[in-house]
């Protein structure tokens, strides 16, 4: 589903785990709508001065051409919902909507303003991710199977500044703990890291999953930087491929004092969070009318017929993870918390806009974006199961963006999975 490519869906079944390979789509015309991502990678960064723009080659994002985009995205009519699903009203109808209309007239240009507002404020309530303003002239089209998630360069001062503000400044962290959250940063002195993780179960459940969740998306950039590595640059071609010294470096147990266990088992835990997310958004794709619309007739419906073939495969494998435990304390405690969950996660999602090289950018966008709307699926299970079958829900949608960025971040997961087995092999092999 996201790059035209055999999919890996990797499910538990008792005590055997085998991986689902997915039919393809046409190679000339491959999922042409669900690999394209809209974003905003001239966004500001919000939190301190810009660095400037990345002079590394390989951190170049090559958009969209204009000629590549399909029509049903290009011309803005990118609703998820088949003509047959709207049909034209009648003259009744039409005569009641101008009515309507006439009331809206006599509203103060202030009312008006108060009104959108309120939408905005409440549309952004179950957002746990910063999303890109489409309308922005800056925002354009990335074809997301053209910019591989790799390798850059990009390291040194500004990424470490994105780092250490996601763990230092967003995952729950009081001054009193001095570890530094960032796993890639050595403990102090003699400190192995243990008493950090026996302060770590101490905290709340939902504060552990948080810290989680961004160590799991770390741990899935960093063996998609080691999987795709430059390994050799010449005059007219450069090899990528993976760097076991590298994998070795950030998540050998004996290089990292134990943490790369750690790390990874992060990797598989969010794995489930989102596979979780698919498994409750089911229904919401599932009804007759939606439908991924692009333009192309065929290429939608080939497209839903693949997603709905993950749903089944998913639904062999139903607890991933029990989202009901969260926030089931107090319930103006559970609320408050619930609010600092999601606007510590919409921060994260924000500071992606202070990522140096445009490629890290993207990427960055994609993982936060994907696993924000994973959030707001396992949070909206009520407006989910009140969703209308043969009509669009006033109380639950998915945007364009938000089903881009889930069904490519899950892939990204899979993909981090699939290449650690890689990694796993050929460590044995040098042994």
């Amino acid at each position: 589903v996201a790059d035209g490519r055999p999919g890996r869906l990797l499910l538990r079944r008792g005590k055997h785990r085998r991986v689902q390979q997915l039919q393809a789509l046409p190679s000339h015309q491959e999922a042409d709508g669900e690999r394209l991502l809209q974003v905003n990678l001239k966004r500001p960064c919000p939190f301190w001065p810009d660095d400037g723009h990345c002079s590394i080659k390989d951190c170049h994002v090559e958009p969209c051409p204009e000629s590549k985009i399909p029509v049903g995205i290009k011309s803005g009519n990118y609703n998820k919902y088949s003509p047959a699903a709207d049909p034209a009203p009648d003259a009744a109808e039409c005569e009641q909507v101008k009515e309507l209309g006439a009331i809206n007239s006599t509203l103060s240009n202030r009312s008006k303003q108060a009104f959108a507002d309120w939408a905005r404020h409440d549309d952004a309530q179950d957002h746990f991710c910063e999303l890109d303003d489409e309308t922005s002239p800056d925002s354009e089209y990335v074809d997301l199977l053209l910019n591989p998630e790799r390798f850059t360069g990009y390291k040194g001062p500004s990424a470490w500044r994105v780092w250490n503000s996601i763990y230092e400044e967003n995952c729950f962290k009081p001054r009193s703990v001095y570890r530094p959250l960032n796993p890639l940063v050595p403990s102090r002195g003699d400190d192995d890291g243990e008493s950090f993780y026996t302060w770590l179960e101490g905290l709340c459940l939902e504060k552990r999953v948080f810290y989680r969740l961004i160590s799991g998306l770390h741990s899935s950039i960093n063996i998609h930087l080691c999987a795709q590595y430059l390994l050799d640059e010449g005059w007219d071609r450069s090899v990528w491929g993976p760097n076991v010294q590298e994998f070795r470096q950030r998540f050998e147990t004996a290089k990292t004092k134990g943490e790369g266990t750690r790390r990874l088992k992060n990797l598989y835990f969010l794995y489930l969070i989102e596979l979780r997310a698919l498994y409750k958004v089911a229904p919401y794709f599932e009804r007759a009318f939606v439908n991924l619309y692009t333009g192309n007739l065929q290429e939608d419906a080939a497209t839903k017929e693949l997603l709905l073939q993950v749903f089944s495969e998913i639904r062999a494998f139903p607890m991933h993870f029990d989202e009901k435990s969260m926030f089931a304390g107090h319930k103006i405690e559970a609320k408050i918390l619930k609010e600092e969950f999601r606007l510590h996660s919409k921060n994260i999602s924000r500071i992606m806009d202070c990522v140096f090289c445009s490629k890290c950018r993207l990427c960055g966008k994609l993982h936060t974006q994907g696993l924000g709307t994973a959030l707001k699926i396992l949070f909206s299970e009520k407006e989910i199961q009140n969703l209308p079958e043969h009509s669009p829900s006033q109380g639950f949608q998915l945007t364009r963006q938000e089903i881009v960025a889930l069904l490519n971040g899950f892939a990204r997961l899979s993909t981090s999975i699939h290449q650690l087995h890689v990694f796993r092999l050929m460590l044995k092999d040098n042994r």
